[in-house]
């Protein structure tokens, strides 16, 4: 978030049967052009927050997981409103703590910027990346991009019995 942001932001589906707050920053923001996301959102690339699924605060409605196949076999759930399947976030290899939020469901969804450009490599060649992009062909060094307090977070979600 920029730092006029609010302390949250909220967001929803196209119909409104979604409504959700995001309480806190997201740990880090990835606009990935891989081939599955391109596929996934019929768009040249995807801007995703990765969050804490318990900071995503549901005002209204309850999302739907569907299961999507992917490129690299990995599962992947994505979850969408029920009625007009607008997709809010994901869930990518069954992490239930962990959330890959869709920035464009945001009500302002210019209040969030990607930290890194990745898979990169598959980029359709019209999307000119901005100067000074932080850019991978496919991934990165997690511990070398991330934020030490965004790597925390991170780690303590992870833990095992969490």
């Amino acid at each position: 978030m920029t730092a006029s942001s609010p302390d949250y932001l909220e967001g929803g589906c196209a119909c409104g049967e979604i409504r959700y707050r995001l309480r806190m920053p997201p740990m880090f923001v990835h606009c990935c052009h891989c081939q599955d996301c391109q596929r996934q959102t019929g768009s040249a690339f995807v801007l995703n927050a990765i969050t804490e699924t318990d900071r995503i605060e549901l005002l209204r409605g309850n999302p739907e997981p569907v299961a999507v196949p992917t490129d690299s076999g990995r599962s992947h759930d994505i979850y969408r409103c029920p009625v007009c399947r607008v997709a809010l976030w994901s869930d990518y290899g069954k992490r239930p703590n962990l959330r890959f939020l869709r920035v464009g469901t945001l009500d302002d969804a210019a209040a969030v910027q990607p930290d890194v450009h990745i898979f990169t490599r598959s980029k359709v060649p019209w999307v000119r990346l901005p100067e000074n992009a932080r850019a991978f062909d496919i991934y990165y060094d997690m511990k070398a991009e991330w934020p030490p307090e965004s790597l925390k977070r991170r780690e303590a979600i992870l833990r095992p019995g969490k």
